[in-house]
């Protein structure tokens, strides 16, 4: 919790960039895409607003957990474990999921689009198939239902009752929510067009966001074993939260938009150049 900001706005923007960050979680990009898979044919305008409907049942469990952790605020101290414990299991699920991506990239045969893997989705069962808003939505609040989740809107929610109780709590959540409204929504759409095309274009345009996602969880998976094992790169990053934030956001969305521009381009082109 030290390494929070203290400065209401500085928190506020840390907390939305956080947001968006989680929005792009492999688990999250590997769900919102077998839903919009599954509704692709069968409702086509429902496949292009899977991601944002995943994200805003997942935001209001946020959003809960960040009012309930307020209200007990002035009765309960954190407990000292709860940050390093979730900083752990975030760590663990990141080095998983970017190695489960980056194999099924290196594995996929030739010509295949390459679906995104995540780990938390295999046990939803039909679940994963909803094919209403309210069911989506569903299946966004049980992802929330994790440690690492819930310990990470906690820590936020308990700084923020520094500035006058629930409503600052009540503000990061729904920025928090915000966040991932943004990354995931604009997943979700470019799935549903990237779903119209079987060319080879799009076979591209997958394998660039597999090995973006995945190179990326590995990279801040290790990270933060670095930070938390080696005091001298604790020390160093400091303060740097929203830096480091931002920076993942900037490299995964400058995929997104590479991985877009082909989505978009003709086969026709492909073709010429070659």
């Amino acid at each position: 919790m030290d390494a929070l900001p203290q400065d209401i706005a500085a928190l506020s923007l840390l907390v939305f960039v956080l947001g968006m960050k989680h929005g792009f979680d492999a688990d999250h990009l590997a769900t919102i895409d077998g839903l919009t898979r599954f509704n692709a044919r069968g409702n086509p305008r429902l496949a292009r607003f899977c991601g944002a409907l995943f994200s805003l049942g997942h935001g209001a469990v946020v959003v809960a957990v960040a009012l309930f952790v307020s209200t007990l605020a002035t009765h309960w101290q954190t407990p000292a474990w709860l940050e390093s414990a979730g900083a752990w299991v975030s760590i663990a699920f990141l080095l998983a999921l970017g190695a489960i991506n980056i194999h099924a990239v290196l594995r996929s045969a030739p010509g295949q689009i390459v679906q995104p893997i995540g780990l938390k989705g295999r046990f939803l069962g039909r679940l994963a198939q909803a094919s209403s808003p309210c069911w989506i939505a569903l299946v966004g609040a049980l992802f929330a239902l994790s440690f690492d989740t819930v310990s990470q809107a906690a820590l936020f929610a308990l700084t923020a009752t520094h500035f006058g109780g629930w409503r600052p709590a009540l503000m990061l959540g729904l920025l928090f929510m915000l966040g991932m409204l943004v990354t995931d929504g604009i997943n979700g759409f470019w799935i549903s067009r990237l779903i119209r095309r079987a060319d080879e274009v799009a076979v591209l345009a997958s394998r660039l966001m597999s090995l973006v996602v995945g190179g990326m969880s590995l990279a801040v998976g290790a990270f933060g074993v670095m930070k938390l094992s080696l005091p001298a790169v604790d020390n160093w990053s400091d303060d740097k939260e929203l830096m480091f934030g931002g920076g993942v956001i900037a490299v995964v969305a400058c995929g997104f938009l590479v991985a877009m521009r082909l989505a978009r381009a003709p086969a026709v082109a492909l073709v010429r150049e070659r």
